[in-house]
């Protein structure tokens, strides 16, 4: 029989910590557009003069931060992921971007997260839109101890950040050391030496599992969480990269602009020369209905592929 506990829902983790904080801080204020979360009863129950439930008009919310925060409230604004970027981006490129305020964006559901919704609660895009805006800070965490102190760094330190949480709760990646990681802005999960696999959120288990599968064929595979997108420490990235013989990204994004493209970026911009292979979804990605592991499978971003990947790329040396 098992007795293990499914792991917390990374929008209650964040949310209870923002609503802990913001019983002994009048400024918090939380803006939601969605009530589906259970963690929202406490705030709009226990805190209703710190809780605006703005309704299906997230355009509107992004406005509405704007203002508290130009009047020196702390703002977190809550919705599912779609409806938050590409609904919102002309209002947060003109409004919050543009004046850099320090209101902070909570997405629940990226990538593929609401699988069985289909293309209007994906969100493939959201990463190369959000990191084409002026002095964003976009993070993804993995596990709940990520989650936790990404929560905690945006209630103690307010600026203009995204934070995109997977719709279910996902595994411990850190054991206590995200920490120590944290204003590098990525964990070297697992040490390698052949290829290296660079991702984030959802993806990073099916990395850690796909390293495993490698070594038994003989290839020697590091795993990097990449959780924060943007700003990179692109020095301390590079010179990761140029421990390894080979360099394998895989996300739940578009090609163009996602992860992988920030992540070539920097070795370019580092005269970093080594093999790519980027995982991801392609132009003419299909419209269709399924749970999250057939999607993968279906977008060739699965443990299989993440395994057929690195070792294409094994053998070039």
């Amino acid at each position: 029989m098992n007795n293990k506990k499914p792991p917390l829902l990374m929008r209650d983790i964040v949310i209870n910590r923002i609503f802990e904080a913001a019983k002994n801080d009048k400024d918090i204020l939380f803006i939601s557009a969605d009530l589906g979360a259970a963690a929202l009863d406490d705030f709009r129950d226990k805190l209703p003069d710190q809780f605006i439930h703005a309704g299906i008009s997230e355009q509107n919310m992004v406005d509405l931060a704007s203002g508290l925060a130009l009047s020196g409230k702390k703002v977190f604004l809550y919705a599912m992921a779609p409806f938050l970027t590409a609904r919102c981006y002309e209002q947060i490129k003109c409004v919050i971007a543009s004046m850099n305020l320090p209101v902070t964006l909570i997405a629940v559901g990226v990538g593929l997260g609401y699988d069985h919704a289909t293309l209007t609660h994906f969100t493939p895009e959201d990463i190369a839109c959000m990191r084409a805006l002026n002095g964003i800070e976009i993070l993804t965490p993995g596990d709940a101890e990520a989650a936790k102190k990404i929560a905690d760094v945006a209630i103690m330190d307010p600026d203009f950040r995204y934070i995109r949480l997977d719709r279910q709760g996902l595994e411990p990646a850190y054991d206590g050391g995200f920490e120590a990681v944290y204003d590098r802005g990525f964990g070297h999960i697992a040490d390698g030496k052949n290829i290296v696999i660079i991702t984030c959120g959802v993806l990073l288990q099916k990395a850690l599992l796909a390293r495993e599968i490698l070594g038994e064929k003989g290839v020697n595979a590091g795993v990097v969480d990449l959780f924060r997108i943007k700003p990179i420490d692109g020095k301390s990235l590079a010179d990761l990269l140029s421990d390894y013989d080979a360099i394998v990204t895989v996300e739940e994004q578009s090609l163009e602009g996602g992860m992988g493209s920030a992540v070539l970026e920097v070795a370019a911009d580092h005269n970093i020369l080594k093999p790519v292979r980027r995982l991801g979804m392609r132009d003419g990605y299909a419209v269709i209905n399924g749970d999250r592991d057939s999607l993968h499978e279906l977008y060739e971003i699965d443990t299989l592929h993440i395994v057929g990947a690195a070792l294409g790329l094994a053998e070039r040396f």
